[in-house]
């Protein structure tokens, strides 16, 4: 098999696995394997240097699958970001709750009467 077939198929398998999004709890060896797959493709890119992929049949084939390739992580990276949002604003929601007076508290104009 040739080099231009070897990335061919690295990114078939990389298309295939971001495919569906899994939910919180899979999420971690989802992004895992996204990465594996992700330095098994570099290597085939790395050995496609060598070779003038813009002359081959499969070229218009492989552009294709790189814009689908880089959409569907554009999913994955905003579907983590909204998580990480949600998990922000929660953390500011529970401190909000603990002490509901702390953006509140300043020194300024505040009057300590002295006599008693």
């Amino acid at each position: 098999m040739g080099e231009v077939e070897n990335f061919l198929d690295a990114s078939q398998d990389l298309l295939s696995h971001l495919a569906t999004i899994p939910s919180d709890d899979e999420r971690t060896e989802f992004i895992d394997q996204i990465n594996v797959l992700l330095d098994a493709r570099e290597e085939a890119i790395q050995k496609l240097d060598k070779t003038n992929i813009s002359t081959h049949v499969l070229y218009n084939h492989l552009r294709e699958l790189d814009k689908s390739i880089n959409e569907r992580l554009e999913k994955v990276m905003n579907v983590v970001k909204g998580d990480i949002k949600d998990l922000q604003q929660k953390k500011r929601h529970e401190t909000s709750y603990t002490n509901p007076y702390a953006a509140t508290q300043t020194l300024d104009g505040m009057y300590f009467d002295n006599k008693k």
